[in-house]
């Protein structure tokens, strides 16, 4: 990434396109150590609910988010930003947007999986209006590690703000 902000800065949100797969891939490999491969991502945006969103800064894509659409809820399969913009609005910017689609009798809630050692992806969520509701044991195939089920209900979505971001991931695998 040659440009990064100093401080937070406005950032652009639109849909995922195939050209802006050699940047996610980037990010996906600066952030997590089991990351998911380029045909893992396609699979995934190929399926009817599955949707991908980046966050553009100065032309560059800084992060990236994907979800799926389910009856009553919006899962989070995959998010990040990359290193050089962490703590600097971008990720909050992502879960806003994701916000922004609750709607109070169909989708009222985001959900996802948060591995139980990444701290500061927990930290983060619980600053958004996220809470953990639960375990989920030994949910990665890549470990025997735990998952905190972690959602957000569309009711607090319109009563508080949200803040910064960091890095997570809900995927088995």
């Amino acid at each position: 990434m040659s440009k990064s902000p100093n401080s937070k800065q406005s950032v652009h949100i639109r849909w995922l396109i195939r050209r802006d797969m050699q940047a996610v891939m980037e990010i996906e490999s600066a952030s997590f150590e089991f990351p998911w491969t380029e045909d893992e991502f396609i699979n995934c945006l190929r399926q009817r609910d599955c949707i991908g969103m980046v966050a553009e800064y100065a032309e560059q894509v800084v992060g990236f988010m994907i979800y799926e659409l389910q009856p009553t809820s919006i899962h989070v399969l995959s998010f990040a930003v990359h290193p050089d913009f962490r703590r600097k609005s971008v990720g909050s910017s992502l879960i806003q947007k994701l916000v922004a689609k609750l709607a109070y009798q169909r989708r009222n809630r985001i959900q996802l999986e948060v591995r139980e050692t990444n701290l500061s992806a927990q930290l983060f969520l619980k600053q958004l209006g996220f809470r953990a509701t639960g375990v989920l044991r030994s949910f990665y195939e890549d470990s025997t590690e735990d998952a905190f089920l972690m959602q957000y209900r569309g009711e607090a979505a319109w009563e508080s703000q949200v803040p910064s971001e960091e890095v997570f991931r809900d995927r088995a695998g």
